[in-house]
């Protein structure tokens, strides 16, 4: 089957997708978000097509309990938002719907379409990059968009079938991770895609098709054109996933993470298996245990790890030119985090506390003095932590952690004490002065 696109005078082939029907899969309404289900219904019941699409199906079909749900349909984005009160429109790239319902938001995206069939301006590329992606079209145009096969199952609210243009269901039941499409041309068009290759392959235990590996050591310089703010978000989801150990190997192996932290991957290379690189493991394994266990980790801590040697290193030339080891610290890592945020733009709050973790691995030395003030700084359990890991990493610390695990125990007490006697005297507080009269209008 064909169909004439009279915007360009291009036929193009229409395939026939593969139906997947209820009693042939395990993608259960009941597996699947109460919001979602909202949003799927309230699109169907306007004569709406609307699928369920993506990383909720794909982990469904796995077994595993997706984060998030995604639905696509036909309906543009200003008739979305007519139809859901708790809508907003986002997105310049893409143009999206939000729907919140508490906390939960159902990302809705509009069918799309490639790029020749619109001369209205909505989709633009420049040099094979997509700039401006808003060629709206039907299912059958909206699938050969996506990135991956196992992204691109459509779930059918109207008859619970899943809809498979592309072998996504093969694919997962083969294990493997394919890209939709030319890879050469897929990753010209969005470099982050070789960043997605690897998150997907690590996090759903994939092996990346010779197909999709191969053009990524010719295309991986690409990176160096994607926004600092768009690779920072893509560096959360790498490394805040539970899987950072692995994607940090992975990335290694294709050459990807110096575009991410080229000052660290610099250093790695010239240390290879030296302390850098078994500091960098130890903590992306904790940050893996802890995000394990249900626990919370702030990306902070992560880069002040990914940058400590490179902070390190600088600080050190400092010291030899006579600063004083907290001076060097402070400039080194004024210095390090400003050449790191044209790769990576990441939000001062969380370079500020990578700046004070460091500056307290200096204060947490000073044993004999001040220690109640060293408590009580509101970074201190970071940089006790960060401490902990540079003894796990192998530093000869081992004291210094003892010190401060006892300080802890037993600062309650010892803090009162120090007050008393006038170590830790309160600030008098100011008499407020008294505010004159001011002059009677009469």
């Amino acid at each position: 089957m064909t169909v004439s696109d009279k915007s360009s005078n291009i036929t193009r082939l229409k395939i026939e997708p593969t139906i997947i029907t209820r009693d042939q899969h395990n993608v259960s309404r009941t597996s699947i978000s109460e919001s979602a289900l909202k949003v799927l219904y309230r699109l169907k019941n306007a004569d709406y097509k609307a699928y369920l699409v993506g990383g909720g199906v794909r982990d469904i079909l796995l077994g595993r309990e997706p984060k998030d749900f995604d639905v696509v349909t036909d309906a543009k984005p200003e008739q979305i938002r007519e139809l859901f009160r708790n809508c907003r429109l986002i997105g310049r790239r893409f143009r999206l719907a939000h729907v919140r319902f508490g906390d939960e938001i159902i990302e809705v995206s509009t069918f799309r379409a490639p790029h020749h069939v619109s001369d209205e301006g909505a989709g633009h590329v420049e040099g094979g990059r997509i700039i401006r992606d808003n060629v709206y079209g039907d299912i059958d145009d909206d699938v050969w968009r996506r990135d991956f096969t196992i992204n691109a199952l459509f779930y059918n609210i109207k008859d619970f079938s899943i809809v498979d243009y592309v072998g996504g269901v093969k694919d997962l039941e083969a294990g493997q991770l394919k890209l939709i499409g030319n890879p050469s041309q897929r990753y010209i068009e969005d470099p982050v895609r070789m960043l997605r290759a690897v998150r997907f392959a690590v996090k759903l235990g994939l092996r990346i098709h010779p197909e999709a590996e191969d053009p990524i050591s010719q295309h991986a310089d690409l990176l160096e054109g994607i926004p600092p703010a768009r690779l920072f978000e893509e560096m959360l989801k790498l490394f805040m996933g539970g899987c950072a150990l692995q994607t940090f190997e992975m990335l290694r192996h294709y050459n990807l993470f110096k575009y991410l932290f080229p000052q660290t991957d610099s250093l790695l290379d010239t240390h290879e298996k030296n302390y850098p690189h078994t500091f960098i493991m130890q903590a992306l394994k904790n940050t893996d245990q802890r995000l394990n266990e249900g626990n919370t980790v702030t990306p902070a801590f992560l880069i002040a790890a990914f940058l400590w040697e490179p902070m390190r290193t600088l600080a050190d030339d400092h010291i030899a030119n006579g600063l004083s080891e907290m001076e060097a610290v402070q400039l080194a890592g004024d210095t390090v985090i400003s050449k790191q945020i044209p790769s990576l733009s990441m939000p001062r709050r969380f370079t500020q506390m990578a700046r004070d973790i460091w500056s307290l691995q200096v204060r947490l030395k000073r044993t004999k003095k001040r220690s109640f003030r060293v408590l009580m700084h509101p970074k201190f359990r970071a940089a006790y932590d960060f401490l902990l890991l540079r003894t796990q990493a192998g530093e000869p610390l081992q004291e210094l952690v003892d010190y401060w695990t006892k300080e802890q125990l037993e600062e309650p007490l010892a803090g009162k004490d120090k007050i008393k006697s006038g170590y830790h005297k309160p600030r008098s507080r100011r008499r407020p002065r008294s505010r004159r009269n001011k002059p009677s209008d009469s």
